[in-house]
């Protein structure tokens, strides 16, 4: 995707998860905090996947905090089904689905399956 932006930009990488090789969310934890400097900036995150927004919210709260003047978020899925309990949606989404486990195009299913070129869902009677 960073081949496709226009413009001078600086890149940065953050790692913030919820996950940690399990299949549903629970602490926040930093693997990685942001190190590029946000003072007075625009910033863009971008994410694999929008759940709860709970990962999202708390890394643009602290690009914020880090003193950004702008945050635009983007993911490449979002879920659709209302557990997200009032917080911002992302402001650019790729793709909608409903609430089924995805993986593929970056996003895995057990550390597997994060090569594949597209991306996938679980069966509805497979257990996560």
């Amino acid at each position: 995707m960073a081949g496709r932006l226009e413009g001078n930009y600086e890149l940065d990488y953050c790692h913030l998860t919820r996950y940690r090789g399990r299949e549903s969310g629970g602490q926040l934890e930093w693997v990685r905090k942001p190190a590029a400097a946000m003072d007075g900036r625009t910033v863009l995150i971008v994410d694999d996947i929008y759940d709860e927004g709970m990962t999202l919210e708390h890394l643009r709260n602290e690009c914020i905090r880090l003193g950004a003047a702008r945050v635009v978020t983007a993911v490449l899925v979002a879920k659709t089904h209302g557990r997200d309990q009032g917080r911002r949606r992302p402001d650019f989404t790729g793709l909608t689905v409903p609430d089924r486990y995805v993986f593929g195009a970056g996003m895995d299913y057990r550390h597997r399956w994060r090569h594949l070129p597209a991306i996938y869902a679980l069966g509805q009677d497979t257990q996560a």
